[in-house]
């Protein structure tokens, strides 16, 4: 355990930091946590459609409406956004907003044949929402690098006397000109199907996690690195899509009728942070606040009772860093919820039809449990699994805990 534990501090947890940090999983996990406040109002809208579906209230205003403006313009907003942080990121600023609008040309570009096929025109289609997500990645990362390329390009001499800003007009024309064209050959002249080439390759990352191992790794993964102090952030640029397309396959399946245990789509934020898995946050950490509450160790008490308030709203950085990064002793905690936790929630729902799967976007991870997981369920059973979710999350939790506590009240007493 030493060895280990001295691979991961010294060699493993320094290169994660580095990609961590690196421009461009810093400029997509930027992005991506900016277009969060509309994915937070997709959710407050999804939510108020539920009462006029349930009761059937002809006059209850239709919230699929401003859904569809919030959560079905997430993929164009991220086209945007991504070569506009990465402009800022590499000081490119006076390039920032045209680099933007390139990505939005450059996103739209590609989507044009599948909108076209489809016969769905205007801002209804998929590939604007969560659906084009991947589609807005690699269109804003194409653009932001050719951007970023030409950013210190220039026709004029620095002593020039035409203004600044008619001299970044003319510098702009080569970069995006040349953006445009790539799509346009690609696209139009040569007929090669970007939009689903690119869909082919990223899907597979989706389908994967709407299994049960795939489950199991995306959770494992982000405790595991949440337990070395490195932000599960840096997995967002591949999880968060994921999940997004997940929920609104989810409510396609419910609007068309054909939803039921077999067919939806388990793996989505709401299952994640809201119904079942993360209670108290990433790692099911509630049970652990609780006992340090309670601990015999006035060190561990006091960490208990100044985490407890964050922990109800889902907010487990304090208790994380205080007690469980680097320590080989709650690591393995952290570990081993991440592996048990999703497979007892696959079984009681997907095998075991016991509870539902949450069909409504639901982003508000600091909801507190049980409330989040009505408000995503609408079910007893749903509040049921949580709790079994929550004693299985104790029994891992509790043993690591005492031997820990045991450790701690040894050194205060020898401290005194």
């Amino acid at each position: 355990m030493k060895k280990l534990i001295s691979w991961l501090e010294n060699d493993f947890a320094p290169k994660m930091n580095v990609v961590n940090h690196n421009v461009w999983i810093v400029t997509l996990k930027d992005s991506i946590m900016q277009v969060l406040p509309f994915i937070l109002l997709g959710s407050i809208f999804c939510c108020l459609t539920v009462p006029g579906d349930v009761f059937g209230w002809s006059w209850w205003p239709n919230f699929w409406t401003p859904f569809g403006w919030t959560m079905g313009m997430l993929s164009l907003f991220i086209s945007f956004l991504i070569p506009f942080n990465l402009m800022e990121k590499k000081r490119l600023r006076k390039q920032r907003i045209i680099a933007g609008l390139t990505g939005v040309v450059t996103f739209l570009m590609i989507i044009t044949p599948q909108v076209v096929a489809d016969g769905v025109i205007g801002f209804s289609h998929d590939s604007l929402g969560a659906g084009g997500m991947f589609i807005a990645i690699i269109a804003g990362v194409f653009s932001g690098y050719i951007m970023g390329l030409f950013g210190k390009f220039s026709f004029f001499k620095e002593d020039s006397v035409i203004p600044d800003f008619v001299r970044s007009w003319f510098d702009s024309l080569l970069p995006i000109g040349l953006v445009l064209m790539v799509v346009w050959i690609l696209v139009d002249i040569l007929g090669i199907d970007v939009y689903n080439i690119i869909q082919s390759i990223f899907m597979p990352i989706a389908t994967i996690m709407q299994t049960p191992g795939g489950f199991v790794l995306s959770s494992f993964l982000a405790c595991f690195l949440y337990s070395m102090g490195i932000s599960s952030w840096v997995l967002t640029p591949v999880v968060k899509p994921a999940t997004m397309i997940g929920i609104t396959a989810n409510i396609a399946m419910v609007a068309a009728g054909t939803a039921s245990y077999e067919t939806l789509n388990l793996v989505t934020d709401p299952t994640i942070y809201s119904a079942y898995m993360w209670i108290g946050g990433i790692g099911c950490t509630m049970p652990l606040v609780i006992m340090l509450a309670i601990s015999k160790s006035n060190k561990l008490k006091a960490l208990g009772r100044a985490c407890l308030v964050p922990a109800i709203f889902n907010i487990n950085e304090p208790v994380v860093f205080g007690c469980v990064a680097w320590n080989p002793i709650m690591m393995i905690p952290m570990w081993l919820t991440s592996i048990v936790l999703p497979l007892v929630i696959w079984v009681f729902t997907k095998i075991i039809p016991f509870a539902p799967i949450p069909t409504i976007v639901f982003d508000m991870w600091y909801c507190p449990f049980p409330i989040s997981t009505w408000l995503t369920t609408g079910s007893i059973k749903g509040i049921l699994l949580m709790l079994i979710c929550a004693a299985i999350g104790t029994a891992i939790w509790y043993p690591f805990f005492k031997t820990y506590e045991k450790q701690e009240v040894e050194n205060e007493k020898a401290a005194a």
